[in-house]
């Protein structure tokens, strides 16, 4: 069962995110920070978050508090023993600036929010078919 994490300082997003992750076929664990700060810290697994388990997957917000989802980004992208982490960039941004730059900091992927409902579902649909059912992630402790 992969461990998600998602990065998403909107209550309503992450709520929506969990609705549409735990209907699909992943079975996975979702975990949810509200910041950068959090996000950095989950990772490291520091503070309130030693126990925590290494993410499989991130979901990552750019536009976040305390420390920006690019700085997050470059951050983790940075860490020998955190890049291989899998980060997907999931923001309302379809600048193409901010798509080039997320990449340029090592984003494995970048989606733009749709704002339809229905095209939300499908989207987020489509992220788990593909990184967590074509796709095979790097998993802490297992042997390659």
């Amino acid at each position: 069962m992969p461990n998600i994490l998602l990065v998403d300082d909107n209550p309503a997003d992450v709520v929506l995110m969990q609705e549409a992750l735990t209907g699909g076929q992943s079975k996975g664990c979702i975990n949810s920070v509200a910041d950068g700060k959090q996000a950095i810290a989950y990772v490291n697994r520091t503070g309130p978050y030693a126990n925590a388990p290494r993410p499989d997957l991130m979901i990552l917000d750019l536009n976040l508090p305390k420390k920006d989802g690019r700085a997050v980004l470059a951050e983790i992208k940075a860490d020998a023993k955190l890049r291989s982490i899998p980060i997907i960039v999931f923001s309302t941004s379809r600048s193409i600036t901010e798509i080039v730059r997320s990449y340029e900091l090592g984003a494995n992927c970048y989606v733009s929010k749709p704002v339809n409902l229905g095209e939300y579902f499908q989207t987020v649909k489509s992220i788990e078919e593909f990184w967590l059912g074509s796709a095979s992630l790097p998993q802490e402790g297992k042997q390659w």
